[in-house]
């Protein structure tokens, strides 16, 4: 195991799902550990509790103050760079490192390698998907980082892996300064936790950390040039290329789609004449055109680990979505409901409104921040009507008075969870057979739900209900 921990002072800084694990890895190898954390409810007295009982000092109710004789702090993810903990590390020219860092610090010499997946939405999905492929290739692999199994657990625990799909956010890839993957993606770039990372500019320069050092491949999305971008930005390993994917046909070293058919032309012999066939577009569950491309960014990371073109057909019929990604719930006289609580922001919400022709949305919830005069007006020829629910709705029913005042808007003034029921009855008023009521909402849920789930399944509830 790394000696370097046996006996130096590292505070680990946050309990929950992260920092717990790492205090017990830590204090495993040696190391004299101290979690520090800002609150001090039941369950932080709980994880207190049992730390201590290993022999773990434990602050609580206070995060911001650097403990003496500090050598290393090890941080949750979340916790903001402008923290007083973290500004007093820097003046005591202390290292701060994520979990990740750590996993990646405690890796074996004969660890699995990584192939690592960002972007502001898919990145479940996508990791998901590429961890069915891998699987049907015969490969010993887990999906880990935010999803699955733990990265300490992964790199630290007795099972072996030949290969790790790995899920990163910007917060994780901005404590990882060292990670350097087989190969990594990024989805897409679009404005998202910009009050953490103070700016457009930092949040994607957190982002394209993923392609630092990166041996294979570096995957970008062709129709998002900031990605691409990022790719060139990245000192990587020499050899290692950069690989696109598109929705369109592919150009060499791209993967694309031509006549419903995924393709590969950039693992193959010759790739200026030669392609190869990867999967049928109906392989990919649910076909719409963001899922499409999940499934292609996925594609090309396992291909680019060398797995036959077989697996990955194979591993795209396998994969089922998690709940509330774009679901389809049922149909009621001829009109389909389409879940996609997990749209939360507006990126993923323009994604989700480019899937159908003709829609009646429900939307709202809390803004964060954002703004909709461009997702609404992107996508006011797809709409037949609105259904507005949330603290925020105003915001979202503004933007369609002025992008899309044709388009009959329903607005619900009320914020208890009753209120799905009412919206999807108001959805099936306005909408025709053939169309869909998709719920996207373009907002987080907790004015009115604990989570993005407990609104989809509230929706789900409602839309059964109907077809009673």
């Amino acid at each position: 195991m790394p000696f370097e921990f046996q006996g130096k002072h590292v505070t680990v800084a946050g309990l929950g799902v992260s920092g717990v694990p790492a205090a017990k890895v830590l204090h495993g190898l040696g190391a004299r550990v101290t979690v520090v954390n800002d609150g001090a409810d039941e369950r932080a007295r709980a994880q207190a509790a049992e730390l201590e009982a290993l022999g773990i000092t434990v602050r609580l109710g206070d995060g911001d103050t650097l403990p003496d004789g500090t050598e290393l702090i090890v941080t949750a993810p979340g916790w903001k760079p402008t923290k007083p903990l973290f500004t007093a590390a820097g003046q005591a020219g202390v290292p701060v490192w994520g979990d990740v860092e750590l996993a990646w610090r405690l890796r074996r010499p004969d660890s699995a390698p990584w192939l690592a997946v960002t972007g502001t939405n898919g990145k479940t999905t996508t990791v998901q998907m590429l961890a069915s492929i891998l699987k049907a290739a015969g490969l010993r692999t887990a999906a880990v980082g935010n999803i699955g199994v733990s990265l300490l657990d992964a790199v630290t625990g007795d099972e072996e892996y030949d290969v790790l799909a790995v899920e990163l956010s910007s917060y994780q890839l901005h404590w990882a300064p060292s990670l350097r993957a087989h190969s990594a993606a990024v989805l897409n770039l679009a404005p998202d936790h910009l009050d953490w990372h103070g700016s457009m500019e930092a949040y994607a320069a957190d982002k394209g950390r993923i392609y630092e050092g990166n041996r294979v491949a570096c995957v970008y999305n062709v129709a998002d040039k900031a990605t691409e971008d990022l790719v060139r930005e990245a000192d990587v390993e020499e050899g290692c290329r950069a690989i696109g994917f598109t929705l369109g046909s592919p150009a060499p070293s791209q993967l694309g789609v031509v006549d419903g058919i995924l393709v590969d032309r950039a693992f193959v012999e010759n790739r200026h004449k030669n392609a190869q066939e990867l999967a049928e577009v109906s392989d990919v569950n649910p076909p719409a055109p963001h899922n499409i491309a999940n499934a292609l960014a996925a594609a090309a990371l396992a291909r680019a680990f060398g797995v036959p073109a077989a697996a990955v057909r194979d591993g795209l019929r396998a994969f089922t979505p998690d709940a509330h990604r774009i679901a389809h719930v049922a149909d009621v006289d001829g009109v389909a409901y389409v879940d996609d609580s997990k749209a939360t922001n507006t990126h993923a919400t323009e994604a989700s409104l480019a899937a159908y022709e003709s829609i009646v949305w429900i939307a709202g919830g809390l803004a964060k921040g954002a703004t909709f005069d461009e997702l609404v007006a992107g996508a006011a020829k797809r709409l037949r009507g609105a259904v507005l629910i949330g603290a925020d709705r105003a915001l979202i029913r503004e933007a369609l008075a002025r992008h899309a005042p044709e388009v009959p808007v329903v607005d619900l003034d009320r914020t208890d969870t009753g209120a799905m029921l009412q919206a999807v009855q108001e959805a099936r008023r306005l909408a025709r057979p053939g169309d869909t009521v998709l719920l996207a909402p373009a907002c987080a849920s907790m004015d009115m739900f604990t989570n993005y789930n407990q609104r989809g399944d509230a929706f789900a509830r409602a839309v059964r209900e109907l077809g009673a």
